[in-house]
């Protein structure tokens, strides 16, 4: 059969258009070119650059606390495969989201936001410091300073006054959740506490770390014995005694890679323990397939129950790993071989879509392809679980010791906002005049429209 040349065209755009996925994980080309695949898909959910989208952000129905969680992937893709593609982008969003005090608490957010949405651009900061990101252009502004601003503006809110500590959920009352204390909000602020202290060489940052953990330990966040889990949170209700018995991957992620940080800078044994624990009990995230160990969400995997944020947790847990790994070097055959088998099969699942690379949830179906789900939670999770093959390709994070550039600003984050100070707590004489305001607004407003109408 004669093919013309307009049919060869034809055949190789679509082609071009569904590219597929075919990882070899001894290959760091491959890698490279799949993963480039994966973020591609990934930024296909971003608007900002679009007229009426917001910089920054990502379409509808994903939250502003996931768009730090695909900034802080996006900066480990520029490092792991030093390509500079993206950066002009990601700098742009990761800036013009800081919120009029460099902190991390931008005007659209500053009512609805909670302590883990602030803490995901926080550790997106860190992640920007530690990988030598380009800085930004003025020097009142760094990476680790908007790190430390997170920080600072955290501890600020540490809560006394119920379950004698530990972080709300919430940073206001009028929010639902803010009657209850997370394991992720209080995990990124151990986390980023952790990190803090092994780029700056300041004990005060472990002094931070060693606080929540005990807080989180004592109140039943964190079990020790056979199984060290971290459970999702507990209501304030009765001196905190009510756990919610729920294991999130990326809360083992969180404070995992937080004990790595501290070991790999205070050499202490109780951090590498903790860390070795830790790791040992995170094998309830994977699910053994003939021989394969394949990462899966287990509180809702199963169920087929996960919403569009669960179905994100696998790519800051995968991310979580690979940083461990460096950082606690005995811990890598294990993490290389559950990377490795995720890997496989989070490429296995990126056959969907029209492009034919678009990635699912389910990993461990490889076998049978695509799922049918997709968001930009499953196309994190599939670049954050392949670039993290690249961990031991690249030098470790850096320090302000072993070349970091990012500029301190310890004394950060501090303005004249609300939503800098404690959370705010109204009596009821401002909820009555509160009400009572809104009455007369609500009678003028009435008032207005019949004076309209007449």
């Amino acid at each position: 059969m004669k093919i013309t040349s307009i049919a060869l065209l034809a055949i190789s755009h679509l082609l071009s258009l569904a590219q597929a996925i075919w990882l070899d994980t001894n290959n760091v080309t491959t890698i490279q070119m799949d993963c480039a695949l994966i973020a591609e898909g990934l930024l296909s959910y971003y608007e900002g650059s679009k007229y009426g989208g917001t910089i920054g952000e990502f379409t509808w129905p994903y939250y502003w606390w996931e768009a730090g969680g695909a900034w802080g992937s996006l900066i480990d893709y520029t490092y792991f495969f030093e390509n500079d593609t993206y950066v002009p982008l990601i700098k742009e969003a990761m800036l013009y989201q800081v919120g009029k005090d460099n902190n991390y608490i931008p005007l659209n957010q500053s009512t609805t936001e909670g302590n883990d949405d602030q803490g995901f651009w926080g550790i997106a900061a860190m992640g920007a410091a530690e990988r030598n990101f380009s800085n930004p252009d003025s020097d009142k502004i760094s990476w680790l300073g908007l790190a430390q601003a997170v920080f600072n503006t955290m501890t600020a809110r540490w809560d006394h006054a119920d379950c004698n500590g530990g972080l709300r959920w919430q940073i206001f009352q009028w929010n639902s959740g803010y009657d209850y204390k997370n394991s992720v909000s209080n995990g990124c602020l151990f986390h980023l506490a952790a990190r803090l202290a092994r780029y700056t060489g300041n004990d005060s940052y472990v002094e931070w770390a060693e606080r929540v953990w005990d807080w989180m330990y004592g109140v039943g966040l964190l079990t020790e014995g056979d199984s060290w889990f971290v459970y999702d949170g507990v209501k304030i209700d009765n001196n905190c005694s009510n756990i919610t018995k729920f294991q999130w991957s990326y809360n083992q992620g969180f404070m995992l890679a937080g004990c790595a940080y501290l070991y790999n800078y205070t050499e202490e044994e109780k951090w590498y323990n903790y860390t070795h624990h830790l790791l040992n009990s995170a094998r309830v995230f994977f699910r053994n397939m003939n021989g394969s160990e394949v990462m899966f969400e287990a509180a809702c995997q199963d169920y087929n129950s996960c919403n569009d944020d669960q179905r994100s947790f696998k790519a800051y847990f995968s991310r979580f790993l690979g940083l461990t790994s460096v950082l606690v070097p005995d811990t890598q055959p294990t993490i290389y071989k559950w990377l490795v088998d995720s890997a496989n099969g989070a490429a296995g699942s990126c056959t969907g879509g029209l492009d034919g690379h678009t990635c699912g949830l389910s990993w461990t179906n490889w076998t049978v392809g695509w799922d049918g789900y997709y968001g930009l939670g499953e196309q994190m999770s599939a670049l954050e679980v392949m670039q993290n093959l690249m961990s031991w390709h690249r030098p470790p994070p850096y320090t302000a010791e072993t070349g970091g550039s990012s500029q301190p600003h310890p004394a950060s984050g501090y303005g004249t906002a609300p939503s800098n100070t404690p959370p705010l707590d109204l009596d009821a004489g401002d909820k009555a005049g509160a009400g009572i305001l809104t009455a007369v607004i609500g009678i003028s407003l009435v008032g207005c429209c019949v004076w309209l109408l007449l």
